[in-house]
């Protein structure tokens, strides 16, 4: 008997043709994919190697310009600083040392140095270098010579460049010596030593002056790759590679190409030339193709399960969402209820604070009468005291000073009691050009008893030019009085107080008042009100509370630091009145 063939059903069949049709589109998808994302990708990665150079180059570029720019007014600046002038002029520099010392690390250099008429180093933040002569030196021939800034590059005997900016110190038409400001361009070399790319900074006669490596430096370009450097990736990629310029274009894939980018630094004709790898494109390259490779992969996986499992993981779907779905509204019933239970206690917090809130108005601005007026007070019981004793000794010329004092100081009380009231309501007076000399001259005129009284040395830097800002001179004044309050405080324990105060003309009007005293704890809460290290008795915490308050009125700041050698330093800026704004008040 013949056997019939078996005779499968035809859903059957072309169930089984779609899937095979469906599984070989898919095959073929995935290699089209992986060869047009290994083009795209290699040609990507390539651009992006690229452009990331590029940035890094203009970023090293600008770094190193706006270095050299900002230490190229140094020497204009020091060379104008009384202290220093006075020293050469005087031959005392006993604080000049100290002085420099003080502004290096504010300024960001290398190095200052002061040399006298002779090239003798007089002063130094490096002391081994104190008493050592540069009078042959370029630096110090060119800067007597010139009566500008002049730029010096040089080489140590180490093979290092140092770049030096000076400028000649004068006095009257007579050059009493030299400031020397070493830039620090060391620090950009170890900046560049920690990436993978070489970095080369050359002059205009294209001798290598700053290079990630140090052996290239005072070569030239073509020295320094012809020179046996150090195995690095990034050297030994330098000496596969004979000439950049002439490698096929899929030369990188192997890792033998090296990319070159040169710019130019607008500053004496130096240019910076980096040189990048192309190794890490491959790599980047076959890390996607692998993922798209198993993401293709998972797909066939996925396929199959999907044909025998559709219903079951379509139901199981189904259930998580479910759960999903209860929990989320779970956890949004909890909030409601919590957010309701929230609005509740606020609106309980709310009545509570505005109340306490009425009640610390009042104490703050008690406390604050008490602590403006006490300082007048207490200098009119000084003048009273010193007229008493004047008028027993039948001086009454000098006596009638001390009440014209007096007066004064009634006067000024009425003014702090009108300004405590403006304080509290915020203010709305109209400000007028106020000279931060002539005030600063008035606040040190009403400290005067208590600077005598404990000897406390005051130094004082004031530019010749008037310092013009916009403002209330009393209120002005009341924050000066403050903040040698505060300074006087400070050094109450110290065996040789001294105070110094500087006042400088530039972008703002800034007077700082630095102590050497024993700093401040707690500078986050030195602005608060009430906020006092002294003892009971002593302060209630409300000077620099209402003068900060005073200053943000005057749209300024006030900022507090401790000094590196000690003491506090506070810092007042304000918005300087400018030429036009002058012209302006001269019209009206």
């Amino acid at each position: 008997m013949a056997h019939l063939p078996v005779q499968l059903p035809s859903g059957t069949r072309a169930v089984s043709w779609r899937a095979r049709m469906a599984l070989f589109a898919l095959m073929v998808l995935a290699v089209a994919t992986v060869a047009t994302t290994n083009v795209l990708l290699t040609d990507r990665f390539t651009e992006n190697t690229r452009n990331r150079a590029e940035l890094r180059l203009a970023l090293y570029s600008g770094n190193l310009l706006s270095e050299l720019r900002r230490n190229s007014i140094v020497p204009q600046l020091l060379a104008r600083d009384p202290a220093l002038i006075g020293a050469l002029s005087s031959g005392d520099y006993s604080m000049s040392t100290q002085r420099l010392i003080s502004f290096v690390d504010e300024i960001g250099a290398a190095s200052l140095m002061l040399l006298d008429e002779d090239g003798r180093a007089v002063a130094t933040t490096d002391r081994n270098r104190l008493g050592s002569m540069h009078r042959s030196d370029p630096y110090f021939v060119d800067a007597v010579r010139s009566s500008g800034t002049v730029f010096t590059v040089m080489q140590r005997e180490s093979g290092a460049y140092v770049f030096v900016y000076s400028r000649r110190v004068e006095d009257r038409g007579s050059v009493l010596g030299v400031i020397l400001v070493e830039v620090d361009l060391a620090k950009f070399e170890r900046a560049w030593a920690g990436i993978s790319d070489a970095v080369v900074v050359t002059d205009s006669s294209d001798t290598i002056i700053l290079a990630t490596e140090p052996r290239w430096r005072g070569l030239t370009e073509v020295e320094a790759l012809a020179h046996e450097p150090a195995r690095s990736a990034i050297q030994r990629a330098i000496e596969a590679t004979a000439d950049w310029t002439t490698l096929p274009a899929d030369a990188y894939v192997q890792g033998e190409a090296v990319m070159r980018m040169e710019t130019r630094i607008p500053f004496r004709g130096w240019k910076m030339t980096s040189y990048t790898t192309y190794a890490s494109v491959r790599e980047k390259v076959n890390g996607f193709l692998a993922l798209e490779i198993m993401g293709f992969a998972i797909l066939l996986a996925l396929a199959f399960y999907f044909l025998s499992r559709k219903n079951a993981v379509r139901m199981a779907l189904f259930q998580r969402e479910s759960a999903d779905l209860r929990a989320l509204n779970a956890r949004l019933q909890r909030e409601i209820a919590e957010r309701e239970r929230v609005q509740k206690n606020l609106a309980v917090a709310e009545q509570t604070l505005a109340q306490s809130s009425k009640l610390a108005v009042l104490g703050e601005m008690s406390a604050a009468v008490s602590h403006e007026l006490n300082q007048p007070l207490a200098a009119m019981k000084t003048y009273l005291a010193g007229a008493r004793l004047l008028l027993r000794r039948n001086r009454p010329e000098e006596a009638l000073s001390s009440f014209q004092r007096i007066d004064d100081l009634i006067e000024r009380m009425g003014a702090i009691t009108k300004q405590l009231k403006s304080y509290a309501r915020k203010g709305s007076e109209e400000f007028v050009p106020v000279n931060m000399g002539d005030a600063l001259a008035s606040a040190l005129s009403m400290m005067e008893p208590q600077l005598k009284l404990r000897q406390i040395k005051i130094s004082r830097a004031i530019p010749s030019e008037p310092v013009m800002v916009m403002g209330d001179r009393v209120r002005i004044e009341q924050v000066m009085i403050n903040l040698l309050r505060n300074a006087i405080d400070a050094i109450g324990g110290v065996d040789a107080p001294e105070i110094d105060l500087i006042l400088a003309a530039g972008e703002t009007a800034t007077l700082t008042v630095r102590d050497n005293g024993t700093g401040i704890s707690d500078l986050n809460k030195l602005f608060e009100p009430f906020f006092t290290t002294k003892t009971a008795g002593d302060g209630v915490g409300l000077g620099l509370a209402i003068s900060s308050g005073i200053v943000s009125d005057l749209g300024g700041r006030l900022t507090a630091r401790n000094a590196e050698g000690g003491g506090a330093v506070f810092e007042v800026q304000l918005p300087i009145l400018g030429e036009h704004n002058k012209d302006i008040e001269a019209a009206e």
